[in-house]
């Protein structure tokens, strides 16, 4: 082609090639003007009829002026060949810009909103551009972005499917309706605008796989990597743009670029303002890395509470060592028993690197195998094995920490180069029955709970001085309270106690801070106190996942619900796998009654688990206030496989049953809580919740009356929680908010 003349254009040079057809760079001799000209693939026409209709469409599209938009001079067709004369753009493709890496905060949002200029442009004339990419999005020189390719937009409320099925568009940019050849209209350039933004911010797309139909199924079905996991300095407000854009159910998508527009100019002037920062050198990404649970290689398989353990205890290591970012337990964790690909692992997890290893124990003999892995390409970084005594196991993790840090090069808190590994206690048997017990309490059911007190009490018979086993001791009794299972009364002053006692012997414990801090909230109703402790344990491991999620709940109880959303992100940040933070995220919307938005949270979790009973318990609370009955009723019961024998499921049914006017089965639930009242603790606030769904408000109080006596912890809940909003007005409620320190 290059040096032919069609029609009046002479052929330069070759300037691209895609799944549409090829770009040359040609000179009008007649205009004597450099164009660029698209040649179609047979393909992409098809039919004579789809030909005439591709032609209007492209003669619509040359309608549109706009600096932001490249100008179409016009279609013909020559020597059997249709093509489209449209400016010739000097630059780079954003596609190609993005090679380099991410772009700074300031040139992504002056492209987007360029961007978002143009598709303003045609959106108010009707035309859905339907293939916006990076590779479409050319940058010239003085920073001015221009949308190519509008000559094979369609009409708005057109599908994106062609002849023969196949879906038009590129993959990794589609929105899901657009994958599944659903009608799209501006929403669909919204989601793939959504797309390029994210990619500018991170240098890599939200949705990938290794071909279409991976990338589709990604789309479909998976959520981004968040952006605060690999660009922390983003702000908040961005985010929620990105996220607006990139919601996959069409009502909660931004509804038009105008809406998008005036977020992200809004959000401009905002950074603006803002004094300019410190220049500094490009830094490379932030090492992370995550440490799998340690596969139980012992002859009769009885070592998972060991096995489990020692990663714990190399996880808490590894939090201290400056520029290493860690993920939490729960995430990791969650890969426990899964022969997933190391590198989809460390991708979902945002980790950079990932540890492995297996324990193999027989009597006192010890066999640890370790490896970290790269995530980008598989390949060991570091391995080591170490056949010791028991006794040497402190050795080993501290070994195994350094290995870790040395390998990523990472930076050690502190001039000297001292152990990672505190040594809490002397006494293996001790420590060996506190790594018991951790392993117990994660599985939070009355059971474990039980079988937890025993092994951490067992801990301290054999070493008093032992902080650490006093902390966990402390946290099952916290729960044991927490759950209902034994009065809270009982526990929560024990736990008190217990971590105070932990607090004596070494303050520097986080997790001590954490469970003294969650008596002063669901018990003392010491606000100050329980906020103060927080944030003390924070301070002293910032990526505590525990410390992190009930800081989010002291942040919802008091009512600040802002604050509350950044410590849940936070959160996921350390622990982005975590079902329980999933489920935090969503009681955040459903204290603000934004129900819709709590129901679609809680139902994003359960897509990692359909099982998981905090958060089909809670989705099923939401979806009362949202008068879904039939709905809630449904996830309560489902919910009762995990609580069997549980109080909390027969109040919840119970109050659904009043709310919906079954007053019958509403005072059944009450009969029946009151059955179960003569053999277990039974909270009164549940039973309170049922009366104020009868509306039987005198009684409803008297019930908030005895859970006051009984210091039940679900008062903390009191000035947020939905069920009262028919009290509030009441001044006894007034009283009710006083007496729990709730009412400022």
């Amino acid at each position: 082609m290059i040096g032919r003349t069609i029609s009046h254009y002479k052929i330069l040079k070759k300037l691209g090639e895609g799944g549409m057809g090829v770009v040359y760079k040609a000179e009008d001799t007649k205009l004597k003007r450099t164009v660029a000209l698209k040649f179609l693939s047979p393909h992409a026409v098809g039919s004579e009829e789809e030909k005439n209709r591709f032609v209007s469409e492209a003669q619509a599209a040359a309608a549109l002026h706009h600096p932001n938009i490249c100008t179409i001079y016009e279609i013909e067709e020559a020597e059997d060949q249709i093509f489209i004369a449209m400016a010739y753009i000097s630059g780079q493709s954003l596609k190609e810009k993005l090679k380099k890496g991410p772009l700074d905060l300031d040139e992504a949002l002056s492209i987007t909103v360029q961007i978002a200029k143009g598709l303003q442009e045609a959106h108010d004339n009707g035309i859905v551009h339907r293939d916006i990419k990076s590779a479409n999005i050319i940058i010239t020189d003085k920073g001015q972005a221009t949308i190519m390719d509008f000559g094979l937009a369609k009409w708005a409320g057109q599908s994106g499917i062609s002849r023969g099925g196949a879906i038009i568009g590129t993959a990794a940019y589609m929105s899901p309706e657009q994958t599944r050849g659903e009608v799209v209209d501006q929403r669909a350039d919204i989601w793939a605008l959504g797309v390029c933004l994210y990619e500018m911010l991170t240098g890599q797309l939200p949705f990938k796989g290794e071909y279409d139909a991976a990338i589709a199924y990604s789309v479909l079905n998976e959520d981004p990597i968040p952006l605060s996991a690999l660009q922390p300095n983003v702000p908040a407000e961005l985010r929620r743009v990105v996220d607006g854009a990139l919601a996959k159910n069409l009502d909660k998508r931004r509804q038009s670029v105008d809406e998008l527009l005036t977020q992200l100019e809004s959000l401009r002037k905002k950074l603006l303002i803002q004094p300019p920062a410190e220049p500094t050198s490009v830094s490379p990404p932030r090492p992370s890395v995550a440490v799998l649970p340690l596969a139980d290689m012992s002859p009769e398989k009885d070592q998972e509470y060991f096995c489990d353990g020692i990663a714990e205890e190399i996880i808490n290591a590894l939090v201290k060592v400056e520029g290493l970012h860690v993920v939490a337990r729960t995430s990791a964790f969650s890969f426990k028993g899964k022969t997933e690909d190391i590198r989809e692992i460390g991708r979902r997890l945002s980790a950079s690197a990932v540890l492995e290893g297996s324990v193999r124990k027989a009597g006192n003999n010890l066999r640890i195998t370790a490896q970290l892995v790269d995530v980008q390409d598989g390949f060991h970084i570091w391995s080591d094995r170490y056949d010791r005594r028991m006794e040497d196991i402190f050795a080993i993790q501290d070994q195994i920490s350094q290995a870790v840090v040395d390998a990523l090069k990472v930076k050690l808190i502190g001039a000297a180069r001292e152990p990672l590994v505190k040594r809490y206690t002397e006494n293996l048997e001790a420590y060996n029955l506190y790594l018991k017990g951790r392993f117990y309490l994660n599985k939070r059911t009355e059971e474990a709970f039980n079988k937890g007190v025993e092994c951490f009490e067992q801990a301290i018979s054999e070493d008093p001085n032992y902080a650490l086993a006093y902390a966990g001791l402390a946290d099952s009794y916290n729960l044991l309270g927490n759950y209902s299972v034994l009065p809270p009364k009982d526990t929560f002053p024990r736990a008190k106690i217990l971590a105070a006692k932990a607090l004596e012997l070494d303050d520097t414990i986080s997790e001590a801070h954490t469970a003294l801090a969650y008596v002063h909230m669901y018990h003392d109703w010491d606000w100050k106190k329980a906020g103060l402790g927080f944030k003390r344990a924070l301070e002293l491991n910032p990526s505590c996942a525990t410390a992190n999620h009930w800081y989010a709940e002291y942040l919802i109880m008091t009512g600040r619900m802002d604050e509350a959303h950044a410590q849940a992100r936070k959160a996921l940040e350390f622990d982005p796998l975590s079902l329980i933070l999933y489920t935090l995220q969503g009681w955040t919307y459903h204290f603000e009654r934004d129900y819709d938005r709590a129901i679609e949270r809680f139902q994003k979790g359960l897509e990692m688990d359909p099982g998981f009973a905090a958060t089909l318990f809670f989705l099923g609370m939401a979806c009362v206030q949202a008068s879904q009955f039939e709905d809630a009723l449904e996830n309560i019961k489902k919910s009762q496989s995990s609580f069997e024998g549980s109080t909390l499921t027969v109040a919840a049914q119970g109050y659904i049953h009043a709310l919906s006017g079954k007053i019958s089965e509403a005072r059944q639930a009450l009969d029946e809580l009151k059955k179960m009242s003569a053999k277990s603790y039974v909270s009164s606030y549940y039973r309170a919740a049922i009366c104020t769904g009868l509306g039987e408000k005198d009684r409803a109080f008297e019930w908030l009356e005895q859970a006051y006596e009984e210091r039940d912890p679900w008062l903390s809940l009191l000035k947020v929680d939905p069920i009262w909003d028919v009290l509030r007005s009441d001044p006894r409620f007034s009283t009710m908010l006083e007496k729990v320190g709730l009412d400022k």
